[in-house]
């Protein structure tokens, strides 16, 4: 399937970015087995080259890791993928806030946005 790329950002940070979150979200579970470089490339439709190179960026942060023979692989290590969770959640939470900055809203009223729409039943997560 092939992924839709913005104009004006580098390819492989965007695949490095859809990549985090989907390890985050579990779309590609810890262990599971990462595609060869070209296949993936061309399943996503990139070059190998950029491919190569947002798979070692991932590999140098501990999301990804190489077995010799095998291949490469979603991190099982549960602080790197804490970390990641944290580290996307405060991005979330920050382009969340300077949004509605922009519509004027202060840092005291957000947070009671945020908590008057957590209490709407429509609105819960199904973990609670």
């Amino acid at each position: 399937m092939k992924w839709e790329f913005k104009d004006g950002i580098p390819i492989y940070l965007q695949i490095i970015s859809h990549m985090r979150n989907d390890i985050a979200s579990g779309v590609m579970p810890p262990g599971s087995r990462i595609p060869p470089v070209r296949a993936f490339a061309g399943e996503i439709g990139v070059n190998p080259n950029t491919m190569q190179r947002a798979l070692t960026q991932l590999e140098s942060e501990g999301l990804l890791y190489t077995q010799r023979t095998n291949g490469r692989f979603v991190t099982e290590d549960e602080t790197v993928m804490k970390k990641l969770r944290n580290d996307l959640s405060e991005t979330y939470i920050r382009e969340l806030f300077r949004n509605l900055e922009r519509l004027g809203m202060n840092r005291k009223d957000i947070v009671e946005a945020v908590r008057r729409w957590n209490e709407q039943p429509e609105h819960r997560s199904s973990i609670d």
